[in-house]
């Protein structure tokens, strides 16, 4: 048992200029704030034991960020191990966009779709922005983006770090419906992510859903609520098409529960496993108040249903937000039935795991090839964001196929935290709830708060039924590892809570 402490700080890291907002094919260019953004920095700290979680309100937390805050924080003052510094994101659409480097980037493999399909286009054609982002001074570049991020991240490190005094924790779980399957499943067996449900050829929506949060209230030396740790299964993905900046359905939570605890309180957010659920509930559908430039979510004649307001609209993310803080605010009051802990066990471990390339065949690159130059041939004059997308999965196999020659696996950096009775796993994927729900379910922790797009950002880690089912986000395009690594991720991190952190 260690006596704790802990140290809050928060960073803002809202844009100085307009950006180009990350998350969606079509490019989007801010035109206001809707709420700030920020990183927000937990330090936990014993005599023996150090983590520092951060919490950025960003659509990733990628390879190359995280490595520089590291680097940044080399040979500090401050005791910092700059190992134990854990960056995860909120996956919001209406952040800003920055280089995004996975752990197996190379010249050319890192490139975006849009660079990849100039790299293809016959003399003649060219690419045509939907907005003016290349070369536009009044928008940020995405270098300039990384280089503030990078700083202001650090910082938020160091002051936490520098202000941990011991106090007190309290762990506490509630209930808010905010996350749903976003994969619907027809009857030939394929899938489709926003698939239309209104068809007769429908059959299920292809996953569950996780509605509860973990949560964790942290205290003073005094016992006055300091900030509180909340790990929800859903992606802050309320308003991801849209035109501003925002932190999506958090920003709400964190404006709500101020009010209701002083404008001092803390808020760290973590997205547990769901790289296949969203706000969005595809069996009642609600259509979005004005376009969203994605073909996905189009519908034809969509019949009007009594439900949610639309969760691809600031109404629906009022609401969702709503519904967490109304549930934080709940459980505090009525449902914390365990004392005050300052002292606990406090064990934190880093692995890094091979975790299997998912791989392409000779024949399906040479398919892949095939199609693209058949589309670009076929295609009436220059190409823009829609060919970027519908050409995405092609491209995503020429990229597997070149990396898998010079690497076979991907090193996964793992955190898994034991703090008293909870533990903390973390992985940078987006990770299926399937694979959240086995970890949890097997667990010896009293509670077990999964925190993916953590320190990496590795794309879709699909279950084996997606794969089959196909589409966004389960084709090997939409990320590095396929079920097989999931399966293997599942069993380590398993392993080293029940057979390490948990052994007696």
């Amino acid at each position: 048992m260690s006596k704790i402490m802990f140290g809050w700080a928060e960073a803002d890291i809202t844009p100085t200029k307009k950006v180009a907002l990350s998350g969606q094919f079509a490019e989007r260019i801010s035109e206001y704030v809707e709420k700030p953004l920020y990183a927000t920095a937990l330090a936990i700290k014993s005599e023996e034991e150090q983590c520092i979680f951060v919490s950025c309100d960003l659509v990733g937390a990628p390879a190359n960020l995280i490595d520089e805050v590291r680097k940044n924080l080399q040979g500090n003052a401050y005791g910092i191990d700059p190992m134990k510094v854990i960056l995860n994101a909120i996956h919001t659409h209406t952040g800003p966009e920055f280089p995004r480097l996975q752990r197996t980037s190379f010249p050319f493999l890192s490139s975006s779709p849009k660079k990849i399909i100039q790299s293809l286009l016959p003399p003649g054609k060219k690419y045509v922005e939907k907005e003016n982002v290349s070369n536009n001074p009044d928008i940020a570049t995405p270098e300039e983006t990384f280089a503030f991020l990078v700083e202001r991240i650090t910082a938020a490190v160091i002051e936490a770090f520098s202000k941990v005094q011991e106090g007190y924790f309290i762990t506490g779980f509630g209930r808010a419906a905010v996350g749903m399957c976003r994969r619907a499943c027809y009857n030939d067996g394929s899938a489709q992510m926003w698939g239309n449900t209104d068809t007769a050829t429908f059959t299920e929506l292809e996953g569950g859903n996780d509605s509860g949060i973990e949560l964790m209230y942290v205290y003073d030396k005094n016992k006055k609520l300091s900030g509180i740790v909340a790990n929800l299964a859903c992606p802050a993905q309320c308003v991801q098409h849209r035109l501003f900046v925002s932190p999506d359905f958090w920003g709400e939570v964190k404006v709500l529960l101020r009010k209701e605890f002083g404008e001092d309180l803390f808020l760290l957010t973590q997205c547990s496993a769901a790289g296949d659920q969203c706000p969005v509930d595809l069996i009642r559908w609600v259509e979005p108040e004005s376009s969203v430039n994605d073909p996905n979510i189009e519908r034809e004649a969509p019949l009007k249903r009594k439900a949610d307001p639309s969760m691809f609209d600031l109404s629906g993310m009022r609401r969702a937000g709503k519904r967490i803080a109304d549930e934080i605010k709940e459980v505090f009051y009525h449902y914390l039935d365990g004392d005050f802990c300052g002292d606990a066990a406090f064990v934190h471990e880093t692995t890094v795991m091979k975790l299997p390339l998912r791989r392409v065949t000779p024949k399906e690159e040479a398919q892949a090839k095939k199609a693209i130059k058949e589309y670009i041939d076929a295609k009436v004059g220059d190409v823009d964001y829609n060919d970027a997308a519908k050409l995405q999965v092609h491209m995503g196999v020429m990229k597997r196929f070149k990396i898998q020659d010079m690497q076979n696996v991907l090193d996964t950096e793992v955190h898994v935290i034991r703090l008293g009775d909870i533990v903390f796993a973390t992985n940078p994927f987006e990770l299926f709830l399937d694979y959240g729900n086995q970890i949890k379910a097997r667990s010896r922790a009293e509670q077990t708060f999964i925190v993916q797009l953590a320190n990496g950002g590795e794309g879709y880690l699909p279950t084996e039924k997606a794969e089959k089912g196909g589409h966004y986000s389960a084709f090997v395009s939409g990320g590095q590892v396929g079920h097989q690594g999931g399966e293997q991720l599942v069993r380590q991190t398993l392993e080293i809570i029940n057979a390490s952190l948990f052994k007696d």
